[in-house]
């Protein structure tokens, strides 16, 4: 069964999405951090045959708008970001899981669709990558845990995407790149999307 990893941050006014917030306002970029993750969530939902776990950056909520039924609820571990999604790895690949997929939950060109493409893709590749236009990955799959991909990365810079890339040459395994998308970290971005504001 095919494993989606949806890693989330505990919504914290003066914490989320702070470079959004720059423009907007802490309150504003709650509501937009809300409605980035009620965006992911319904996408994720409209997912067959795949089990999916919402992984938590501080804790774990089990009355939220995740439903209990849907969603396996964890804790993210680990310091950096890249330790964090490699003990997701580990931790669904340990439980049986013949395919793994990680997302975040702030990026609306994310659709049930690019989900299904590309779980499909790891039917033919080891590895699938959606590019962010900024440089990173939107998304990032495998068939098998690849620890080289998360350790001594640079995270959050221009050089995740070509170094990820080039690591997986190094390591002989063969990778598919989906459409790239934007993050939402800026006003810009969100606007790109055509989205309008929260009330």
């Amino acid at each position: 069964m095919p494993a989606l990893l949806l890693f989330v941050k505990n919504p914290i006014p003066g914490k989320t999405k702070t470079r959004l917030a720059a423009s907007v306002g802490n309150e504003m970029a709650l509501k937009m951090y809300h409605q980035l993750t009620d965006w992911t969530r319904e996408q994720a939902l409209g997912l067959d045959a795949v089990d999916r776990f919402v992984y938590y950056s501080n804790e774990i909520n089990t009355s939220d708008e995740w439903p209990n039924n849907q969603f396996a609820k964890r804790l993210q571990h680990g310091g950096g970001l890249g330790e964090r999604m490699e003990q997701g790895f580990r931790e669904v690949f340990a439980e049986g899981h013949d395919r793994a997929i990680v997302i975040g939950s702030d990026c609306p060109g994310i659709t049930t669709e690019y989900l299904k493409e590309a779980f499909a893709a790891l039917d033919d590749y080891d590895l699938v990558v959606g590019p962010a236009l900024d440089g990173g990955y939107t998304l990032l799959g495998m068939r098998q845990l690849e620890p080289s991909l998360f350790h001594d990365m640079k995270w959050s810079t221009e050089r995740v995407l070509p170094d990820t890339l080039a690591r997986t040459k190094a390591a002989g395994l063969s990778v598919h790149q989906l459409a790239p998308l934007s993050d939402v970290d800026y006003l810009e971005d969100w606007q790109s999307y055509g989205w309008p504001m929260p009330e």
